[in-house]
């Protein structure tokens, strides 16, 4: 089997907050790079990429036109040996940015060939070791929302089933200590003690700041404290891991797996959280999976649940998969949470099919590198 063509887009989805209606900015789009891999046995694979900001995207397509070119009659169920060729290439760069993004898309759509062509699952091809794993609520508790709306939006996440959900804290502005614990009070009275609630601080603390701020969280009872300071901060988050009852979860931002290495070795996360656009791809995610489980370390996800919910199942380490549905509107049809629970579908591959009528909405004229 060899790769015969690739099709690319950019797709621009409206930025909608879909899980409990809240309000978001006008005109705001989330911004995604596609590719569809064709064989010369005819069974396609589908991948795509994720940047945050939009800015550099139409800039993250020309990446992955290039590096599409590259993987021309290779063999796609080869997928360490083409990954290897990729990371070599993309390697003058430097080991992060657009370039891993690029290639983590073709990996991820390797994989949904490889799969394909067995007549499995992704989840089961890669070991199946859940069935159905926690789906937590991700999104819709948003740090810029006032009171009534979070309490409103946190009734409709658990009149949807959710038994897990994140908030957001580090609010806008310069907001006072007693300011901060009055909206994680907010949000764990609207919840109630029986759901599990993470807070994110989406890196805007600084160190002094968070060993602060955490002890005097621990009576929320916060599942955990995610990304409190800067992605690169070992010995900052090492030392806020030490001081807290509460579990640190951090990873998302970092990029390739050196940096997860680096993480553990330090001590400095109790749960690895990795996205699949910035590991390079599933086979850079399920490297740093088995580099947990090494270090007696859960793992969960980051973003696309439709593909993690395969990568987390596949783990004895698996943790949940955050339930954010911000590329949903690609898809025919997506795997949803029953009572809090996801499960992928029983479908080959990833199961997923690119929506025809979305792409012509959203997308780009598609890019064809390859023969006709």
């Amino acid at each position: 089997m060899r790769i015969h063509s690739v099709e690319t887009r950019l797709v621009q989805l409206p930025g909608e907050e879909s899980l409990a209606g809240g309000p978001m900015p006008s005109g705001l789009t989330r911004d995604f790079v596609t590719a569809t891999v064709r064989t010369d046995e005819g069974i396609e694979g589908i991948g795509f990429g994720f940047l945050f900001g939009n800015r550099l995207t139409t800039a993250l397509k020309s990446a992955l036109d290039e590096l599409c070119g590259l993987v021309l009659g290779d063999d796609p169920l080869q997928h360490a040996a083409v990954h290897r060729k990729l990371s070599q290439a993309i390697s003058a760069g430097g080991p992060e940015g657009l370039a891993l993004i690029a290639l983590s898309a073709i990996d991820i759509a390797l994989w949904d060939i490889k799969a394909r062509a067995a007549g499995l699952p992704l989840a089961t091809l890669l070991g199946a070791c859940q069935t159905s794993l926690p789906a937590y609520a991700s999104g819709a508790l948003r740090r810029e929302y006032g009171r009534e709306q979070l309490e409103r939006s946190a009734s409709r996440l658990r009149e949807a089933g959710f038994r897990q959900m994140k908030m957001q804290l580090a609010l806008p502005g310069t907001p006072t200590v007693a300011q901060e614990l009055d909206m994680a009070r907010v949000v764990r009275d609207a919840v109630g003690p029986d759901t599990d609630l993470m807070v994110d601080i989406n890196h805007r603390w600084s160190g002094r700041q968070a060993l602060s701020m955490a002890p005097r969280l621990e009576e929320f009872g916060f599942y955990w404290l995610e990304d409190p300071v800067a992605r690169d901060d070992y010995a900052g988050m090492a030392a806020i891991a030490q001081s807290l009852a509460t579990p640190l979860a951090s990873g998302e931002a970092v990029f390739g797996i050196v940096p997860f290495r680096q993480l553990m070795q330090a001590g400095s996360i109790d749960i690895a959280m990795v996205d699949v656009f910035r590991v390079g791809g599933v086979t850079g995610w399920m490297k740093v999976a088995a580099m947990a489980e090494a270090f007696n370390l859960p793992v969960t996800s980051h973003l696309a649940p439709e593909i993690s919910v395969h990568l987390v199942g596949a783990l004895p380490n698996g943790l949940n998969v955050e339930y954010i549905p911000w590329s949903f509107g690609m898809f025919q049809e997506v795997p949803q949470p029953v009572d809090g629970m996801l499960a992928p579908f029983g479908r080959p591959g990833l199961g997923l099919e690119f929506d025809a009528d979305a792409m012509r909405r959203w997308g780009s004229a598609p890019t064809r590198i390859g023969p006709r």
